[in-house]
């Protein structure tokens, strides 16, 4: 799990100290952060909506015009399970941020990410990706930095989200961290012990 303090473009307000941990296992990685005063909304992102636009690409913030099938494939090409659509649609409906980035020539879904929370305080950031014939050109980031930027624009500054460790580095520019205070985060397993 990784947590977010701010968006790595143009820090401007003071984040809250985080004491690095010698025990960090990269099998278990949290990343968490928090900020005493959220930046102003960034709109200096890495790649503008312009150049975006003038790249062949669409960016959208609702789930209109989402094709829920071609998700799932680029769910299944990334290594996420497939997963029933109509579970998608419902988990869509229940989401407080979203974005996605549609290759116009295509008309496909070529990036992608979310977030759920209380639409207060905190926020978890899910389902991140981007098609294996558009990842290195900047889309992932282009989709993170505007996703992160809708939460803070709400006043959330508390941003989890979950990273295999072979992409954490991805997320740490953006100033996701991992581990700080010894702070675990915890999933719920259905497996039982077995009972001696």
């Amino acid at each position: 799990m990784l947590l977010h303090n701010q968006i790595s473009i143009a820090l401007r307000t003071p984040l809250v100290p985080i004491k690095s941990t010698p025990k960090y296992n990269p099998k278990n990685a949290a990343v968490f952060a928090q900020q005493r005063n959220p930046p102003p909304p960034a709109t200096n992102f890495s790649i503008s909506d312009e150049t975006l636009s003038s790249r062949g690409f669409t960016l959208h913030r609702t789930m209109d015009n989402l094709d829920l099938d071609h998700l799932n494939t680029v769910f299944v090409a990334v290594g996420f399970p497939r997963r029933d659509t109509g579970k998608i649609r419902v988990a869509l409906e229940h989401t407080d941020a979203l974005l996605w980035v549609e290759y116009e020539k295509t008309k496909r879904i070529v990036a992608f990410a979310r977030a759920t929370g209380d639409g207060v305080f905190n926020a978890i950031i899910w389902d991140v990706i981007v098609d294996p014939s558009f990842q290195g050109i900047g889309l992932g980031k282009a989709v993170m930095e505007r996703l992160i930027t809708a939460l803070l624009e709400k006043g959330i500054t508390n941003i989890v989200l979950y990273s295999e460790p072979r992409v954490m580095g991805f997320y740490r520019p953006m100033g996701f961290v991992a581990d700080p205070d010894g702070i675990r985060g915890m999933v719920y397993s259905r497996k039982q012990k077995k009972k001696k």
